[in-house]
């Protein structure tokens, strides 16, 4: 059975940040705000636990994370219970970054953390199905994303 990642905020952070999130994109239904958010902290989640597998996020997933960190004293406490900071490096979106295999190797290791993936999330940065604001992409595993404290050995 899989975990909830929803449950890592309570339910008035969760709408918090889902309000951003739909704020942030005009016309966009609660419930697909719901999903981004679920998949970013999902995302969160699994970057804490494997600091050193350089996970990145879809471009869709990234919205969700971008809402999150807007909330300050909700992402430090997530990230305090979760046990590192991961930080955020943004990029410039560009198509020609987009790496299917690391995209399938974060997918992998967030449900190696027990949570599910909703597949529609990860679509390439050039898939319309989940239209999102977000200007940002994350393309290899060289950086971007920073766990602290780094990993001992």
């Amino acid at each position: 059975m899989s975990k909830s990642a929803s449950q890592l905020l309570t339910g008035e952070e969760f709408e918090a940040v889902t309000m951003t999130i739909e704020d942030n994109n005009p016309g966009m239904s609660a419930a697909a705000a719901a999903a981004i958010l679920a998949e970013a902290l999902a995302f969160v989640a699994a970057c804490a636990q494997f600091p050193t597998a350089g996970l990145v996020p879809s471009r869709t997933v990234d919205e969700g994370w971008h809402a999150l960190i807007l909330h300050t004293e909700i992402y430090a406490a997530l990230c305090r219970r979760l046990g590192a900071v991961v930080h955020h490096r943004p990029e410039s979106p560009d198509p020609a970054r987009h790496d299917t295999a690391v995209i399938e190797r974060t997918t992998t290791l967030i449900e190696e953390s027990g949570y599910s993936i909703n597949p529609n999330m990860w679509r390439a940065p050039s898939d319309g199905l989940v239209s999102v604001a977000a200007k940002c992409q994350h393309s290899d595993d060289g950086g971007p994303i920073v766990p602290i404290p780094k990993p001992k050995g």
